[in-house]
């Protein structure tokens, strides 16, 4: 008999969560690069070359899945340069400050905020920029129960309001228009909140004996007894 998949949350910050099937489609998101020298028999995997056996010519233009990217990434050698997606560079920063909530983040990047701790892996000059707009929840003064995610101290905070407000006025409605717009980590929340709401409702309605916690918040108290036990 098959046992029931549980799923899996997403890695911490700039570390990634192999049993995670958010943090492996994650990790196929392509990055703009550049081969800082020749790649012997990597053109067919990076699109450049029909055969196996070509090599990458230095200097070529590359578009690199985020996991090929930081096994290929080595400071020291510089057999890759990374650029940072359009997403992430100062005009859109600008963008998020003035109304994060106008922009369609599913649309530009479904995993706007994983992939954005993930890019400090590599060395770039705006690094300092981008850290600052990508903070790690850590839970102690956390708003949400989510796995210790990863949320953007600017954008997270000014679209957190509108995608709660919006979870707990939707009751028995077609949710799909509210949440094309979100990231997978912004529709995990709107989830939580949608089943909070139906939970209180049922309750409310004499159909559920009590009202009990979510999984998320269940597991997220025991992974922090298990940290402090350790």
């Amino acid at each position: 008999m098959s046992e029931a998949y549980f799923p899996v949350g997403p890695g911490l910050g700039m570390e990634e969560n192999f049993l995670s099937l958010d943090d492996i489609l994650m990790s196929q998101e392509k990055l703009p690069g550049r081969a800082e020298s020749a790649l012997p028999r990597l053109a067919l995997l990076l699109g450049q070359g029909a055969g196996s056996a070509e090599s990458v010519p230095e200097g070529s233009k590359l578009e690199i899945p985020l996991w090929l990217a930081k096994g290929l990434h080595d400071s020291k050698r510089r057999i890759i340069s990374v650029e940072l997606p359009k997403i992430y560079k100062e005009a859109w920063r600008t963008v998020f400050s003035a109304d994060a909530n106008v922009v369609d983040l599913h649309k530009l990047g479904p995993y706007y905020y994983g992939f954005g701790s993930q890019l400090l892996n590599f060395e770039n000059p705006e690094n300092p920029e981008i850290a600052q707009t990508i903070l790690q929840a850590t839970g102690g003064g956390s708003v949400f129960p989510v796995s210790d995610s990863v949320c953007s101290l600017q954008t997270f905070i000014a679209r957190f309001r509108r995608i709660m407000d919006s979870s707990q006025n939707a009751y028995n409605e077609d949710t799909s228009a509210l949440v094309a717009r979100l990231d997978e980590l912004e529709r995990a929340l709107f989830q939580v909140g949608q089943k909070g709401l139906n939970d209180f409702q049922c309750w409310e309605k004499g159909q559920a004996s009590q009202i009990t916690a979510s999984s998320l918040v269940q597991n997220y108290g025991k992974r922090k007894l298990t940290e402090v036990d350790g």
